[in-house]
């Protein structure tokens, strides 16, 4: 687990160690085991090593072949790579080290591009062709490791972090507005673009293809998708159960791999509780990590949001190790300038809770295992896929579950709340970002279940890869590496195959339901669409409580809700409605101010607004005026 960077100047100028060295040192925190250059006429290549595997020198990266042909700089975890070292060494391949990254590096050689399909882990890298004065990048089918990108006139640039491209001295900072109304629809951003004006991400499962004298970025081109469907011939329920309990626990014991000590989250929930037992089994000493929070002024749901007691209680039966912290209203204050630099871009959900975590978690080891993933594969969140159950056709589909994914300015308040900008972002239908997130031609949509797998395609590509940048950029904050053995490639395969009665239990009633609206019938509505996960569910009850596994669905979330209106009152006013707040050149100061009010008064939860103007207010600071 490492940080790359590195540039190519297209039409041949020299290549430059001291920017090399400057993009690579703004991205230390990712590798404090060491640091490496490769320059070859026009390129360079930078890396920070975190090291896990092989401990040694000689996974020193960047890595070249021996005859010199290619270079490698890598970041990530193939976690089949000894089953491809022995297939390599058959076919006369040497290796001089025990590193994954030598793997990688010959498994291009041998095979090309299609190596990216042998590789069962999470990876982003950059390869230099130097016969064929190509660059080649590319990141893993998940989307676990961030890799972006920008061009500065014939300057290509990359890095793990958008810190590596802001330190070239000719990218200058600006912020893109149509991104801007993408993150504040959206809470996230479904197409490949950033808060940085002109830097991509690369989408996950894609690769991109660079040569020398090229005038135009090409674009990324896919190599691997989420596919779910119904199966042709439905094996039994028993098959299936079975099936799942033995690729689980494959995939949790591939991914123990290490020469350095590792943990695992253990937040009370199905999904950690569940790696934490299989982990507690292999290993004698495990560590544990829980963070819980101060609930003396929470109110309403916010009051289960604690769930240290429950992973005390699987703590307790796996006997670990366990730590725990707990958060406060004036933590979420005392963090906001590091966070914000070290996220760069805001993304899905309230995370600050998963800096702190992983800031304790460092000072014991380098590697944790997350439980990210298990909610979008097996259905975890029944209540928003229901919205969309039924529907006359695919558009009709889309209009539905558009309207619900619309987390923070609805469409009809766009013009109002964007007026400073409305003129540039004017022609911006995010109704079409939305349906865009299908790359694949839709056919013909028939049954509830066509939907519901529709639904599933949909969120592993926006919301898990948004939870997913989120882990990475606040691990490796803290030089952390967070694996998630749910993204096991069996493991997805297999997910993705598994018909939707075995995930969702109460669709028959949920179909008559949608016949009208859930409307003023909101708590029967989530009363019927209190289920989910049901195979998984099952298959985790061989290893954990059914106290863990038959609770509803809580995500790792502060009560944020009764902070805004309570304790941090005083702070919110600060950052919101300061004459020297910077989000007002982009956004109406009355209309916002308008919606936060809602809020701290008690009459509408906007707790995600809020905290989403925060983080903006905040990067505007970071980036845009380098506070």
């Amino acid at each position: 687990m490492c940080g790359i960077t590195g540039f190519f100047n297209l039409d041949g100028e020299p290549a430059s160690p001291i920017l090399l060295r400057r993009m690579t040192d703004a991205i230390a925190h990712r590798g404090p085991d060491g640091e490496g250059f490769y320059i070859d006429s026009f390129i360079g290549l930078g890396h920070r090593r975190l090291a896990i595997i092989d401990l040694s020198p000689a996974g020193h990266q960047p890595m070249v072949t021996r005859d010199g042909r290619y270079a490698l700089s890598y970041n990530g975890e193939i976690y089949n790579y000894q089953e491809l070292r022995l297939e390599l060494e058959a076919l006369g391949y040497q290796f001089h080290s025990r590193t994954d990254t030598e793997v990688v590096l010959y498994a291009f050689a041998q095979w090309g591009q299609r190596a990216l399909d042998r590789f069962n882990g999470m990876f982003a890298l950059a390869l230099w062709d130097k016969q064929q004065q190509e660059l080649f990048l590319a990141r893993d089918r998940y989307g676990i490791k961030p890799l972006y990108y920008t061009s500065c006139g014939t300057h290509f640039l990359f890095g793990s972090e958008i810190k590596a491209i802001l330190a070239h001295q000719d990218f200058q900072v600006a912020m893109d507005h149509e991104a801007l109304l993408e993150y504040f629809t959206f809470q996230n951003f479904f197409t490949d673009r950033t808060l940085f004006k002109g830097v991509r991400i690369l989408p996950a499962g894609t690769h991109l293809r660079l040569r020398l004298g090229d005038r135009y970025l090409p674009p990324p081109v896919r190599y691997w998708d989420y596919h779910f469907a119904e199966p042709d011939q439905p094996l039994p329920e028993r098959e299936y159960i079975e099936e799942l309990d033995r690729l689980f626990r494959q995939a949790v014991n591939r991914q123990l791999m290490s020469d350095v000590e590792l943990g695992s989250y253990l937040s009370g929930g199905m999904d950690s509780g569940s790696i934490t037992a299989i982990v507690a089994a292999q290993l004698p000493y495990l560590r544990t990590f829980t963070c819980g929070f101060d609930l003396n002024s929470a109110s309403g749901l916010e009051l289960a949001f604690d769930e240290r007691a429950k992973a005390e209680y699987m703590s307790y039966l796996f006997k670990t190790e366990h730590y725990e912290m707990v958060l406060k209203a004036g933590d979420m204050e005392r963090i906001m300038s590091k966070l914000t630099w070290h996220l760069e871009e805001p993304r899905v959900g309230q995370c600050y809770p998963n800096y702190y975590i992983a800031q304790l978690d460092s000072k014991f080891f380098k590697v944790v295992l997350s439980g990210a993933g298990g909610e979008e594969l097996f259905g975890g969140y029944p209540w928003r896929y229901y919205r969309a159950v039924v529907n006359n056709n695919f558009e009709q589909y889309i209009d539905k579950y558009y309207e619900f994914w619309q987390r923070l300015i609805p469409n009809n308040s766009i013009k109002e709340v964007f007026r400073p900008i409305f003129k540039e972002v004017g022609n911006v239908w995010t109704r079409e970002i939305f349906r865009n997130v299908f790359v694949k031609p839709v056919h013909e949509l028939t049954t509830p279940e066509d939907y519901i797998n529709h639904s599933l395609y949909f969120e592993t590509k926006t919301f898990l890869h948004g939870l997913l940048v989120v882990e990475d950029k606040l691990s490796m904050a803290h030089s952390l590496e967070a694996r998630v053995p749910f993204l096991d490639n069996d493991l997805v395969d297999f997910a993705m195959q598994v018909p939707v009665k075995l995930k969702l239990g109460n669709l028959g009633e949920v179909i008559r339901l949608n016949e009208n609206d859930p409307g003023n019938k909101t708590r029967q509505y989530f009363e019927k669409t209190n289920d989910g996960k049901l195979i998984l569910r099952q298959v985790m009850e061989r290893h954990i409580p059914p106290l863990v596994t038959q609770r509803e669905k809580q995500g790792f979330s502060a009560p944020d809700a009764s902070w805004f209106k309570g304790e941090s009152i005083n702070y919110v006013r600060r950052e919101l409605f300061s004459k020297r707040t910077r989000i007002y050149d982009f956004l109406d100061r009355e209309a916002i101010q308008a919606l936060v009010n809602e809020h701290l008064e008690g009459k509408q939860n906007r707790r995600l607004l809020i905290w989403s103007l925060l983080n903006v207010e905040w990067w505007c600071r970071k980036f845009l005026i380098g506070d």
